[in-house]
């Protein structure tokens, strides 16, 4: 855990400085751009620990696949995702260790996704410092090539926030040769690119407490509906819901946009489209508590949040902006500390980095 911690400090100093060195953007989503190389710095830092890590979640089981299995073509061509095993094929061209498919995925995985927050984050040390906090990095590591796949899926903002389907289907029907799951976000595309909080919106979050009531019914169509594709399989789950205190972490930044939704908008005035993708991700989160596998969904929406919660200080008076940053900088360390030290006991651990260095 004392190389998570130790890299929580490092890449938040570095994403920290690269604002202070920042530019002013002229017409951009963000009125000043960071300091590239330093930004490039705090990314592979995050790239290099996920990387080289040896264990966290499934890292095992993806890694004692990748020397099982020979990839060749002939094994894989009818394979789902097969995206993915064409990747694994390539990279046992170079080595048969298991730690070259960790290491690319964590690379291109962590700089895909400070690309995204670069460009579109008012304050970038925050969403980098909140992608650790709030668990989302932990979770990369966990069910990582879904999460990879939300990382293609999240480089197609710019054409989310400009209304150019055609690349921005393009870019997730690439992501789904990853992780078949990534094709929610088609339909997703022409849900959120409208106003945020209209009678659509309470349809949305009437829709997720009623799925939460009822969701043993729900739950039953659900799961007949895919019970002949490849992810059948998620109907045996038995593991209860995702902890209400993740749900409440990912809701309290939605409820924070609603109140300052006016001020949002004269501010980043494509917030709308960032504010129902988040949305989206907060009634996955809500039907998480009654079952945890709906939290694997809301990868592709939460992400998001973590643009989102960096433009939220700007809708405050600018005497209590400090004030909220710290705040939100004390919230976020005290969740990350229960939920990776008491919930979850996290231990990181890697043939390659040790601690103390």
């Amino acid at each position: 855990m004392s190389i998570l911690w130790f890299t929580l400090a490092f890449v938040f100093s570095v994403s920290l400085a690269a604002r202070y060195f920042s530019v002013p953007a002229g017409i951009a989503p963000s009125p000043i751009i960071p300091n590239r190389f330093l930004a490039i710095v705090a990314a592979l830092a995050l790239a290099l620990v996920s990387g080289l890590r040896s264990n966290i979640g499934d890292t095992y089981l993806y890694m004692h696949s990748y020397t099982l299995e020979d990839f060749s073509w002939e094994s894989i061509k009818g394979s789902n995702d097969i995206g993915f095993n064409i990747l694994q094929m390539l990279l046992k061209q170079i080595s048969n260790d298991p730690q070259i498919l960790i290491l690319t995925t964590g690379i291109v995985t962590n700089l895909l996704i400070v690309m995204v927050l670069f460009k579109y984050t008012r304050l970038f040390e925050l969403s980098v410092f909140l992608y650790i906090t709030t668990g989302t990095y932990t979770i990369s590591m966990n069910g990582m090539r879904q999460f990879l796949a939300a990382a293609i899926v999240m480089t197609a903002t710019k054409f989310l926030l400009e209304g150019k389907w055609k690349p921005y289907i393009l870019i997730v029907v690439l992501a789904s040769f990853i992780h078949q799951s990534s094709l929610i976000m088609i339909p997703i595309y022409f849900i959120v690119r409208r106003k945020a909080w209209t009678r659509s919106t309470a349809m949305l979050l009437g829709l997720a407490v009623l799925i939460v009531v009822g969701f043993n019914e729900f739950s039953e169509l659900l799961f007949t509906a895919i019970k002949d594709t490849q992810y059948s399989n998620y109907a045996s789950f038995d593991e209860g819901g995702a902890n209400i205190l993740r749900a409440i972490v990912w809701i309290i930044p939605i409820v924070i946009a609603y109140f300052g939704r006016e001020k949002l908008r004269s501010l980043f005035p494509k917030s709308d489209i960032i504010v129902n993708v988040s949305l989206v991700g907060v009634v996955l989160m809500i039907i998480a508590t009654q079952n945890w596998i709906f939290a694997r969904m809301a990868i592709y929406f939460n992400l998001y949040q973590l643009i989102l919660i960096a433009w939220l200080i700007k809708v405050f008076r600018e005497k209590d902006q400090k004030l909220i940053y710290i705040v939100i900088l004390v919230f976020y360390f005290l969740f990350y500390f229960y939920e990776s030290v008491i919930a979850l006991g996290l231990d990181y651990k890697s043939d390659y980095i040790k601690w103390p260095f």
